[in-house]
Parts: C-alpha cells; structure tokens; sequence
C-alpha cells in the first residue's frame, strides 16, 4: 500500500481523523496504539491530537508490523523498545569512533613533534632474528 502524506492542519502536526483516512484506520486503533504507549501524539490547546512526521514514520512500522508480519502489540512495544535502544546504541558508537580518532590523530600529531626520549620505559631497536629451516 503506497502511503500518502495526509493534508497538515496547522504546524503542529495531522489530525487524527486525516491520519486515520490515510492509513485506512479507525480513529480508535490511533487512539488504542496511545494507550498502550505505542504512539505518543503531542496535543493541542483544545486536546487536539496532533500527529507528527515523526509519529507517522512510527505509525507506518507499527502498521508494517501487524499488517504485514502479523505481530501483536506487546510485540510491536519489544521491537520498538529495541529499535530506540540500537539507535542510541549506534549514536554512542559513532561518538565513540570519532572521540578515538581524534585522539588518535592528536597522539601522532604530537609523536611527530617530539620525539619519545622522554618516554617512561626504553625500547631498544628492534634486531632481526634468522630462522633457519
């Protein structure tokens, strides 16, 4: 099912009834996937909810799993939960990477300018060493 962006109603996001028609839901199923935590939409003054880009991106994995791999709702939050975590993970990671390269270009860097005589423990050169067959 090619999926459409809905009409916004406002900035702050999509109405549920357009969210609804769009995705061929019923406005209850939108509300039921709040209530179990699933989807989170932000509100209006008037308690509008109000759905983001963000909320419909979700909506449509949430609707790719049920629709089309038949997961049940505990199953969605588990692989939701997951997702949220390796995204967090692979944010971390990515940190970490450029926190190692920076280092490790700042450590050649100086070994560039000055050389290690100062260094806690000498090191002779290395000596070559024959092995006869």
């Amino acid at each position: 099912m090619p999926m459409r962006t809905p009409k916004k109603r406002g900035r702050a996001g999509y109405m549920i009834s357009a969210v609804a028609e769009l995705y061929h839901l019923h406005p209850q199923t939108l509300r039921l996937y709040e209530r179990v935590g699933l989807l989170k939409p932000s509100r209006s003054e008037g308690n509008t909810r109000l759905y983001t880009d963000a909320d419909l991106e979700r909506l449509e994995v949430i609707l790719t799993l049920t629709r089309e791999m038949g997961v049940n709702l505990a199953g969605i939050e588990i692989i939701l939960n997951m997702r949220e975590k390796m995204s967090e993970m692979q944010r971390q990671m990515t940190a970490f990477t450029e926190f190692v390269q920076n280092e490790l270009s700042r450590g050649l860097h100086s070994m560039q300018r000055k050389p290690s005589r100062d260094a806690l423990v000498r090191v002779p050169p290395p000596r070559v060493i024959r092995v006869h067959k």
